[in-house]
């Protein structure tokens, strides 16, 4: 395999539409070691693995950046309390430890410790039995859990009169007391956009809206892809030596169109909604256990996120959707221990993700909780790997041996010696060198600009370092350093950057995944629409058709999802869901 030609340190991580353009030239002139598919977090980190290595790399997303799963998680970075009752304790400690390096070195301006109560039914033998499970938890992650001296706070018990003080919207007969313990949150759509913009300032060649329609074929093994690029309907045939299949709940579809068998994968719909942070009050969020599964009540700075359901999901995957009996189903969950019924009215925000879950060889039909979470590569025709399963807080493990395997199934004659260990782990990403001085600095900031101290930490949340990129926006255009109209807690600077520096091509982008304005927001960012859409015209180059085209999308998807929620189930509510339109369709794949 070749060394990729890149910088060691890149003096740019931009994902601009000309960024865009040099990587598709690149990815149709370019003989590369490895060609990841899936924009996702488990194909950013793959390309980053890769690329850190010393190989060329290339990365294609057939949507946005992080457009399936991963932008529609819980939004934890968690070691899973849960799977200490399934005794799988190797799967706790590894995601405590990568807990830990995302807090403390890895991305600590995006990952952030969040206090849970576990509320408690029984005096004596639950905090007993709970306490020792969530200490184990602790001890668990360990030394490994704190890098750098970050991490997360120790837990402790909570009286039932301490819990009434911390949990006023707690009903007094919910628990006889609580243990808090702490995990961490993590915007996870901007995680991947981090993931990839690192990757691409070591040299990754990523492009999204790019889907695989073929694959080529030499010597009996796959040696790249044919593809279209949605934007402009351009063919393109990109070469590798080795193509990563990092697709998720798509995994079976890239294998049927490599004309490989392979993993066996489960679809599971898990849905959340949204509500003001008034409607509960309080700053630690909640755990509860349920029937099914357990019910997280996250706390953000405007909004609380409840989920998840966990149900089997037999319909497109391309856009699964919240059904009626799903949004009621979390309320009641959540009402079960709450003093003020959360009602319809309370609701925000909803939005659905699928988990890729392994396949057992032999199923019985049972619920989709009881399949492993744990992730499998394999490598399923030469010159292809794939990878399924696991979680996101484990994404860079997951990574580092999906190329590990991928590297295993070397050509013959290929000249190149063993590529070098893993290196991911100390690897910070883009924002994370320098955060911790602007973060002191964050009240100079606050000053300078005449901004509140809560502008600036949401600001520093969000592109860490990089904030700098931003303010020379600002600095350019002070205009930019006004709120966005309809969302008044996010800048007009931050819709631009989004185009010039995110990988933003559609309004959608950025409402949904760049801002989190589609569910964090009660109009769902339709009164921010146009606004944004004017703003992203200039960079992305549109014609007032093209502006038209992105608000009139944005709404009908809007509108479609709203009815999708009144719907009784899951089929009726995808027919609802699917009657809106679809900014750039997805051409019928060809295997060639």
């Amino acid at each position: 395999m070749t060394a990729a030609h890149t910088a060691p340190r890149p003096s740019t991580t931009a994902l601009s539409r000309g960024a865009r353009d040099r990587a598709l030239e690149r990815l149709a002139s370019e003989q590369l070691d490895v060609l990841v598919v899936g924009g996702g977090v488990t194909g950013a980190g793959a390309a980053l693995d890769a690329a850190s290595r010393g190989l060329s790399v290339g990365l294609l997303e057939q949507r946005d950046w992080a457009s399936g799963t991963s932008s529609r998680a819980s939004k934890l970075v968690h070691g899973g309390l849960r799977y200490l009752e399934m005794l799988d304790f190797a799967l706790v400690r590894e995601a405590l430890h990568e807990r830990g390096l995302l807090v403390g070195r890895l991305a600590p301006h995006l990952v952030h410790p969040v206090p849970f109560l576990y509320p408690l039914q029984h005096r004596v033998w639950e905090r007993a039995y709970v306490g020792a499970g969530i200490a184990l938890y602790d001890v668990l992650a360990g030394v490994l859990g704190r890098v750098g001296g970050r991490g997360v706070p120790l837990h402790r018990h909570l009286s039932h009169r301490a819990l009434a003080r911390v949990a006023p919207s707690l009903r007094p007969d919910a628990a006889v007391g609580a243990i808090r313990y702490y995990d961490a949150k993590v915007d996870d759509a901007r995680l991947v956009e981090v993931l990839v913009r690192t990757a691409a300032g070591h040299g990754v060649a990523a492009a999204s809206r790019v889907t695989v329609t073929g694959y080529l074929e030499e010597g009996g093994r796959v040696a790249g892809v044919t593809a279209v690029d949605l934007e402009t309907g351009r063919e393109l045939v990109v070469r590798a030596h080795h193509v990563i299949g990092a697709t998720g709940v798509w995994t079976e579809e890239t294998q049927e169109l490599f004309r490989a068998q392979g993993l066996q994968v489960r679809a599971s719909k898990g849905v959340h909604v949204v509500v003001p942070k008034d409607a509960v009050a309080g700053d630690d969020g909640f755990i509860l256990k349920t029937e099914k599964s357990v019910l997280f009540i996250i706390p953000w700075p405007t909004h609380w996120v409840i989920g998840t359901t966990d149900t089997p999901w037999d319909l497109s995957k391309d856009h699964p959707v919240a059904s009626g009996a799903d949004v009621d189903y979390l309320l009641e969950q959540a009402n079960g221990v709450l003093r003020r019924p959360l009602t319809r009215d309370d609701v925000m925000g909803v939005y659905t993700g699928l988990r890729p879950l392994i396949q057992p060889v032999s199923s019985d039909g049972s619920a989709t909780t009881k399949v492993s979470r744990e992730h499998t590569t394999a490598t399923v025709r030469p010159g292809l790997t794939v990878i399924a399963g696991g979680k996101y807080t484990t994404y860079r493990v997951m990574a580092r041996d999906v190329v590990d395997v991928a590297l295993a199934d070397r050509a013959p004659g290929d000249p190149a010696g063993t590529p070098p260990a893993s290196i991911t782990a100390d690897l910070p990403l883009a924002g994370a060198d320098g955060y911790a001085v602007r973060w002191n600095q964050r009240h100079r900031l606050a000053s300078a600009r005449g901004w509140s101290e809560e502008r600036v930490v949401h600001l520093l949340h969000r592109y860490g370092a990089l904030v700098d990129e931003l303010l020379a926006l600002v600095d350019a255009d002070p205009s930019l350093g006004e709120p966005l109209e309809g969302a008044p807690d996010y800048l007009r600077a931050e819709v631009v950057y989004a185009a010039t520096h995110e990988g933003a091509l559609h309004l959608e982008d950025v409402l949904t995944r760049r801002t989190r304005l589609s569910y964090e927001q009660a109009d769902r960012g339709t009164s921010s629409a146009r606004a944004a859409a004017d703003l992203l015209a200039g960079p992305l180059g549109w014609s007032d058709e093209q502006v038209e085209e992105e608000v009139s999308t944005y709404l009908e998807r809007v509108a479609a999802e709203r009815a999708a929620e009144v719907e009784p189930d899951d089929a009726a509510a995808q027919r609802a869901r699917l009657r809106a339109r679809e900014i750039r369709p997805l051409p019928v794949a060809e295997v060639g």
